[in-house]
């Protein structure tokens, strides 16, 4: 069974937990470098990228995280965490950094703002889902290693990606009590 961590800086940590115990790993918060250090993966939860991106430098884990993710730890990033895995961000604040690792342009709140907030149904990686999107970003390109998992209207936006052991969705899969997505990371980090 893999330990999985949760980046739990800010955002939908508990959600997150709850989901990969009930997709078969052992969950656990990360908050320090010691705690990355223990685990066999990491999901970056939704919330807020400026926030966490600032949260993770400020508890020394930016460099930590970057390193790990480099070195090639499975890593799942979901809204906001997509943004951290991106290589790079259109519309973000002035001097926003990423984790990066995902060879991909990701604009912020690109679905809109907190009321344009909406649910679709998907196709993900062969799968029906349904995926919840607040104040969701988009991807804007990809590079030719990224496999694209999921696209959303309007305008077939790409909003789900995997490179190697890095996985991102635009949407909150924590959020719907649908297993899929986390079982998809969950299988793929016994894989590796």
């Amino acid at each position: 069974m893999p330990t999985i961590g949760v980046l739990a800086l800010q955002g939908d940590v508990r959600e997150h937990l709850r989901m990969l115990q009930e997709a078969g790993a052992s969950a656990v918060a990360v908050r320090r470098p010691a705690e990355l250090d223990a685990v066999d993966a990491l999901v970056i939860p939704g919330g807020e990228s400026t926030t966490m991106w600032k949260l993770a430098d400020t508890f020394e884990l930016l460099e930590p995280l970057r390193l790990r993710i480099k070195e090639g730890l499975p890593a799942y990033g979901s809204c906001a965490g997509m943004i951290m895995l991106s290589d790079r961000i259109e519309d973000g604040i002035a001097g926003q950094q990423t984790i990066g690792g995902i060879d991909m342009v990701v604009r912020r709140n690109a679905f809109g703002r907190q009321v344009d907030s909406f649910e679709a149904d998907l196709d993900f990686a062969g799968e029906h889902v349904h995926a919840v999107f607040i104040r969701a970003p988009w991807v804007e390109s990809v590079g030719g290693d990224v496999e694209v998992l999921a696209m959303c209207e309007p305008g077939d936006r790409i909003v789900a990606v995997r490179q190697g052991p890095l996985l991102a969705t635009s949407f909150h899969p924590e959020l719907t009590g649908d297993t899929r997505v986390h079982r998809y990371f969950v299988d793929m980090v016994r894989e590796l």
